[in-house]
C-alpha cells in the first residue's frame, strides 16, 4: 500500500529518475518496467501514457490507443494524450477519429491553459481538415 501512495504522489524528479533508467531499456524491457509501476498503482498517467507511446512507436496502433483511451479516461486533463493519440490515430488512416480527438484535446489544453499544446493540436486539426 505504501508503494502505491509514492506513485501517485511522485515528484518531476522521480519521473526524470524514472525516464533516464527506461532510456537505456529495449522497448519490450521499457514496456515491463511502466507495467510494474502500474501494478503498483493502476491510474499512474506517467506509466500508461509511457506505455501508449513505447506501443505506437513498435507500430501497434491498436494496443496504443487502448492505452491511450485508458489514460483519458483515468486522467481527461493529460493534454499530450489527446495530441498524441490523435497523430496515432491519424497514421492508422483514422483521419475523422484523429478529429475527434484533437478536438478534446483542444478543449483540454484550452481549460488547463497549455497554449503550445493548443496550438500544435490546432495546427494538426487545420492539417486534418483540408
Amino acid at each position: 500500500m505504501g508503494r502505491q501512495v509514492q506513485f501517485r504522489q511522485s515528484s518531476p524528479n522521480t519521473q526524470i529518475l524514472v525516464r533516464e533508467s527506461l532510456s537505456n531499456m529495449s522497448s519490450t524491457d521499457k514496456i515491463a518496467g511502466l507495467r510494474e509501476i502500474l501494478a503498483l498503482d493502476a491510474k499512474s498517467s506517467f506509466a500508461r501514457y509511457g506505455i501508449a507511446m513505447e506501443l505506437a512507436g513498435r507500430g501497434d496502433a491498436q494496443e496504443a490507443l487502448k492505452e491511450f483511451d485508458i489514460l483519458l479516461a483515468n486522467d481527461p486533463d493529460y493534454t499530450a494524450a489527446y495530441f498524441m493519440s490523435a497523430q496515432t490515430l491519424a497514421n492508422a488512416g483514422r483521419k475523422e477519429e484523429a478529429i475527434e480527438r484533437l478536438k478534446g484535446g483542444i478543449s483540454c489544453a484550452a481549460r488547463t491553459g497549455n497554449r503550445h499544446a493548443l496550438s500544435e493540436m490546432q495546427g494538426m486539426l487545420d492539417e486534418l481538415d483540408r
